[in-house]
């Protein structure tokens, strides 16, 4: 196989500059998300195990909202139906982002991520329906999320010297994944399906998507119609964060031809991203751990107890050990079937850090659990427990495979920052550094 053939189908790619800076820009706001997240859940953690869990279960079942709309919700309902529609807005925005302009528009890149989060569903809910049982059957989807949040707050940590190609896959991956978990959930975690309402919602839904696609960013007008597409959504039966995903992918990614086109700037999907990421990573999804992690452990014995649960066993199981077999698997199988080997300096055990690191769920898994098994029951507390203690495993595992490589890398990392031309782009991404107006 020739060097060009290699570039080719090399599996972790390098991809665009102008995608990678991007790219980092995302990782260092999901970073400052991650750290708010853990304290949000941290905080539920403590409070819940103190001497005031009476006080915290009180705050989480505050019912407020207006109840001639059915809308007298627990602040825990409010911050995992509404919040949490926030934090699915944005990741619709990012992955009609990835497929419609970034580097999932061309199969080749986007094949391997996409089966490795394929792969990182499949084995996860295999292994927890073997361990959980025919009779728990209803939580197979709880160890299929990745929480990107937290994963890339511990790649920032502990894989700073990691090549973007990693950092880029990981995006990647979660972004599918993503995708993957909202489907589920439309689909599966539905129960008593209203279709009035899921027609009316269709209403203000098509509004909203004729005004963005005019380019409108009236939050006036914007704002009452995904409120009243999240309402009727609501009322449905249809989970509430599907809303805010249908609302996304309404919205342009691309600048139309008479705004001056792609070259004049970022489109709207954009501008909406930019706004709403810090709302979504700095309030949504931490106030969302904080109502949700909020679980009364009863020190060792109960840990025990509720680790004993064939369902939490199988969470953990598939957190730990059926995410980096999925994702491994399916990427050693894209590459045994189209002969891509690693670029040139990576091997398969960057590829197992990245895996490992797949097994952090959190925000997704938590709402997952609530669906399957009700918020607040014995069950949906085991649920708790196994995401945090699977999720943990998962990130020390991690840890200790990405340091050992982040060592390994640090040399190659200062080499490829090198910029000879002086114009802003490192050599390596520039075809002929010799010619830098070339690119």
């Amino acid at each position: 196989m020739t060097d060009a053939t290699r570039r080719r189908t090399s599996l972790f790619a390098r991809r665009s500059w102008a995608e990678t800076s991007r790219i980092s820009e995302i990782l260092r706001r999901e970073t400052v998300g991650g750290a708010l997240l853990l304290v949000g859940a941290l905080l539920a953690l403590i409070w819940s195990n103190s001497p005031w869990t009476e006080q915290y279960q009180a705050l989480r079942d505050l019912r407020l909202g207006p109840a001639a709309l059915h809308l007298d919700l627990s602040l825990g309902t409010w911050a995992a139906d509404g919040l949490l529609a926030i934090f699915f807005f944005v990741a619709g925005l990012e992955l009609k982002r990835e497929f419609v302009a970034g580097d999932l528009r061309d199969p080749r890149r986007a094949a391997v991520p996409v089966a490795a989060a394929f792969g990182g569903v499949l084995v996860p809910a295999l292994l927890y329906v073997l361990i959980a049982g025919a009779g728990a059957g209803r939580g197979w989807a709880i160890p299929t999320a990745t929480d990107i949040a937290f994963a890339l707050a511990v790649l920032a940590v502990v894989g700073r010297f990691l090549p973007p190609a990693l950092r880029t896959f990981l995006l990647t991956l979660a972004v599918v994944d993503d995708l993957i978990a909202i489907v589920i959930i439309a689909v599966f975690y539905t129960t008593d399906l209203s279709i009035l309402p899921l027609l009316g919602a269709l209403v203000p839904l098509v509004v909203f998507a004729l005004l963005v696609q005019r380019r409108v960013r009236s939050w006036w007008l914007l704002l009452p119609l995904a409120a009243a597409t999240w309402v009727l959504m609501h009322e449905s039966g249809v989970h509430a964060t599907v809303a805010g995903v249908l609302l996304a992918f309404t919205v342009p990614v691309i600048r139309s031809e008479a705004a001056g086109g792609p070259a004049a700037g970022r489109g709207l999907a954009e501008h909406f991203e930019h706004r709403f990421r810090p709302i979504s990573a700095g309030v949504a999804v931490p106030v969302f751990a904080f109502f949700s992690a909020g679980v009364a452990v009863g020190g060792l014995t109960g840990l025990t107890t509720a680790l004993t649960d064939r369902v939490a066993l199988g969470i953990v199981v598939g957190l730990v050990i059926g995410k980096p077999i999925g994702i491994l698997g399916a990427t050693w199988l894209v590459s045994r079937f189209t002969r891509a080997d690693p670029e040139e300096g990576l091997n398969w055990l960057d590829a197992l850090g990245l895996s490992l690191l797949g097994g952090i769920g959190f925000t997704v898994s938590l709402l997952v659990g609530e669906l399957a098994f009700g918020a607040g029951s014995e069950r949906d507390d085991h649920v708790k427990v196994a995401v945090l203690t699977g999720s943990l495993l998962s990130a020390l595992l991690a840890s200790v495979v990405l340091r050992a490589r982040s060592r390994v890398h640090r040399q190659v990392c200062e080499a490829e920052s090198v910029d000879r031309d002086h114009d802003g782009v490192p050599d390596v991404y520039d075809p002929d550094p010799d010619r830098p107006d070339i690119r």
